[in-house]
């Protein structure tokens, strides 16, 4: 099997959609539909409203609050100067800034910021 997508369960589809699509830069054709494709490269992020997949699926699930550390979606850049250039860019947009760019003994710069329902973005490079 291979990966296709990773589904992220959102409260508010419009408010996330600009975000990935307008702030990230992801390319999407979203339309208000009740689930939106992303895309980054050959990977998909789909999401879909929480109420609507429980309703769908006919469950109810309980969902991390604030910023949480359930999943995180990883971003590569070419260069360290890049991580540090886009952590500005995210925070200075908005994005709350949780990790600020530091050079990890692995030799990757990488830092953390969190979307407007608290998911967790890594931005990092191993390219120096």
């Amino acid at each position: 099997m291979n990966i296709f997508a990773i589904g992220l369960f959102v409260n508010d589809m419009e408010k996330m959609v600009k975000f990935y699509r307008d702030i990230i830069g992801m390319k999407t054709d979203w339309n208000g539909d009740v689930n939106a494709d992303l895309q980054a490269g050959s990977c998909h992020l789909i999401m879909y409203g929480r109420k609507d997949f429980e309703k769908m699926v006919s469950q109810s699930f309980n969902y991390p609050k604030g910023n949480n550390g359930t999943m995180e979606i990883a971003f590569d850049l070419p260069n360290f100067a890049d991580v540090d250039n886009e952590y500005e860019r995210l925070t200075g947009l908005g994005a709350s800034g949780i990790f600020p760019p530091t050079t990890m003994p692995w030799g990757q710069r990488t830092c953390y910021v969190a979307d407007p329902e608290g998911n967790l973005l890594e931005i990092g490079s191993f390219g120096g």
